[in-house]
């Protein structure tokens, strides 16, 4: 269903009426790359939705976890390690910390923050300061876990049946936050036997660089590994792009958000000297404050106006032990709207795509991030992730050397090599989906330089492939494909600017034909993108210049929610373009072509929302699943996340071809 510009929203008046408010607060903890992870804390009180305000979120400047500690009488004392995000105007000296009992632990000068250790009872005294804008614990990250080929990406190589070069993202590089690279593994070697691995820092305080977790050699090769190992069967989508190995996650695959921000403040400083413009983030922590106010999502809208293109993994909470859906457990920082969310496809070992799916673990939307207003009202982001969705099921990469991955689950070991530098391994998760999309941004980069990150975002979206019978909350615009992004990548203007007049021309050339054939199989692209809480379509979506496709916007800023309808702003978006009314199950044709799930005025803001732990009778909200809430469900989905990562959904594995040693 879907109507243009000023017409109203359908109304569910009678059934929302019904619905109680869900409240989710995931509590402190880790960050972990996205190959599955845990969530744990307590419930937070329901409460009401409202729309955004697209810069802050104003009213309660502490995070609830930090909160719930500095009430807790056995921790409030104890020294606390939290992420202080400050007022752009702050310049006092970093001594004014000491008032609170707190020593500086990290300064991060290009995110504007400051990692403190003070005691969780000071936290609200310091939250009061007028240049403190917000104060959160420094929660740790987890890490989440034939691809060239039923992506796309060998097409857009594919020269008259030869495999040509001209697309493998030389000149590019990709900074992969993660648990390190294994710095000899053949996977990253140029043509020339030198290591495309151009620098690696560490954040973790372990002094090492390598991968001792085994999680970051293998995300690293998907998106970047070389053809020299048995004969290109496992080359990664860009296989000639330089990597920035940036180690935040320790031997034990975790690490804190701090070592998170101190990378990304790294690559900020350091982006233009390395050529940084895509960053890879296989990794996540529980979305508990809105995107408005989480560090990491502000230091990544940082980053995306800086023009990097920042790719992140949805999660692996789909599902509970008894197989039921779960939506609202997309992870932070893959609920920031600047990002591209990425979640996992089923290939089911094949290259055609006629039989892909969403992996059951693949995490679902909407953001379930909130804030709380000056009268105590909460309200939660909602919004439509992932953007997209590409191969993440039983993927066959690089292996690091004596990794603990392996240690604990030697049957991932793939067999293709016996010599420690050449191994492969299986692993399962949005965290193995995220770079072959990062991979896939540095082979558009390559082929046109001069794209923005919201016009990459763009691209990737408009010529994705809907999957028929999966609604829009669990695979975004669609799947993946690199032949038309790069197709169209091409056609795109290279003297676009944020002074380009709204409506000028943005191709150079007659609009593309809007179908890929890959292994035989001919799909029709999504032609539409999401926008946060609703989706858009139109030619001219491709061939028009939008203003939100320029830098210090989101593709969302033209959106404007009320009075039960949707409108443009008529500055950011122009005439001819259709805006969606409705969540939508996808028929597998074009985006806006389906059956009705959910009004998207339920997301933006009618003060109702979903039931909590509530399984829906079919044809009405989310008949297929569980909002995602019930604090037995979280403690659940932490086992289930840690078993997607090791044994993946159920479908035949890449068939695994024997290395000879032959370069």
């Amino acid at each position: 269903m879907k109507h243009s510009k000023h017409a109203p929203i359908i109304m569910w008046v009678a059934l929302l009426a019904l619905l109680a408010l869900l409240g989710v607060a995931l509590s402190g903890g880790r960050t972990r790359a996205q190959s599955r992870e845990d969530f744990a804390g307590a419930k937070l009180e329901p409460q009401t939705v409202q729309a955004d305000n697209p810069q802050t979120a104003q009213g309660d400047k502490t995070s609830p976890d930090l909160k719930r500690l500095a009430r807790d009488a056995r921790k409030r004392n104890k020294l606390t390690r939290v992420i202080v995000e400050l007022n752009e105007t702050t310049d006092a000296p970093d001594t004014k910390w000491n008032a609170y009992g707190a020593r500086l632990a990290r300064k991060l000068e290009h995110l504007n923050a400051r990692v403190l250790e003070l005691p969780a009872a000071a936290a609200a005294a310091l939250a009061a300061r007028g240049d403190v804008r917000y104060v959160s614990l420094d929660r740790e990250n987890i890490p989440f876990g034939h691809v060239s080929l039923t992506s796309g990406a060998d097409a857009v190589r594919n020269v008259n049946g030869l495999l040509a070069r001209e697309l493998d993202g030389t000149g590019i590089s990709i900074a992969v936050l993660d648990s390190g690279m294994d710095l000899g593994h053949v996977a990253f070697t140029d043509r020339t036997n030198r290591t495309r691995i151009v620098v690696s820092r560490d954040f973790t305080g372990e002094n090492r660089m390598d991968d001792p977790y085994g999680h970051g050699t293998h995300v690293a090769s998907i998106a970047a590994g070389n053809d020299r190992i048995a004969h290109g069967d496992y080359i990664g989508i860009a296989p000639n792009a330089n990597l920035i190995n940036l180690r935040v996650l320790n031997s034990q695959g975790v690490g804190a958000t701090s070592n998170v921000l101190a990378a990304l403040d790294w690559v900020m400083q350091n982006r233009a000297a390395y050529n940084i413009r895509v960053v890879n983030m296989s990794l996540g922590g529980p979305a508990i404050d809105s995107y408005k106010n989480d560090p990491v999502c502000r230091a990544v809208r940082r980053l995306v106006d800086a023009g990097i293109v920042v790719v992140a993994a949805a999660g692996n909470n789909g599902k509970d032990s008894a197989g039921n859906k779960i939506y609202g457990a997309i992870h932070s920082p893959g609920d920031e709207p600047a990002a591209i969310t990425v979640g996992a496809a089923n290939s089911f070992g094949t290259d055609a795509r006629t039989d892909d799916g969403i992996a059951s673990y693949s995490s679902r939307g909407p953001t379930r991030g909130s804030w709380l207003d000056p009268q105590g009202a909460r309200h939660y982001d909602s919004l439509i992730k992932p953007d997209l969705v590409a191969p993440g099921n039983k993927i066959v990469d690089a292996e690091a050397d004596n990794n603990l991955i392996i240690k604990q689950h030697p049957e991932l070991d793939a067999g293709v090599s016996p010599t420690d530098n050449r191994r492969m391994m299986y692993m399962n998760g949005t965290s193995m989906a995220t770079p072959v999309v990062a991979g896939a941004v540095a082979l558009m980069l390559q082929a046109n330089p001069r794209l923005t990150p919201n016009m990459v975002k763009l691209i990737l979206m408009y010529t994705a492939q809907p999957l028929a019978n999966f609604n829009m909350l669990e695979q975004g615009a669609g799947e993946l494909n690199i032949e038309g992004a790069i197709r169209l990548a091409k056609l795109v203007r290279t003297d676009l600017t944020n002074a380009t007049p709204l409506g000028a021309p943005l191709l150079t050339g007659a609009a593309p034909d809007p179908h890929t054939t890959i292994a035989n199989n001919t799909f029709i692209w999504s032609q539409g993108l999401i926008l946060n809480r609703t989706y858009a379509t139109g030619t001219n979506l491709e061939t028009e210049y939008q203003k939100v496709y320029g830098t210090g916007y989101t593709l969302a800023d033209g959106i404007i929610f009320g009075d039960n309808a949707i409108y443009s702003d008529g500055i950011i978006f122009g005439d001819g373009i259709i805006f969606g009314d409705s969540v939508l199950t996808s028929d597998g044709g074009t985006l806006g072509h389906g059956t009705p799930v959910v009004p998207v005025s339920t997301l933006a803001g009618d003060g109702i929302i979903f039931g909590d732990g509530i399984i829906f009778g079919d044809g009405i909200i989310f008949g297929d699943g569980i909002i995602f809430g019930d604090s037995t469900l979280r403690a659940d989905a932490c086992v289930q996340a840690m078993s997607a990562t090791m044994a993946g959904d159920p479908a035949p594995q890449m068939l695994v071809n024997k290395d000879d040693g032959a370069n």
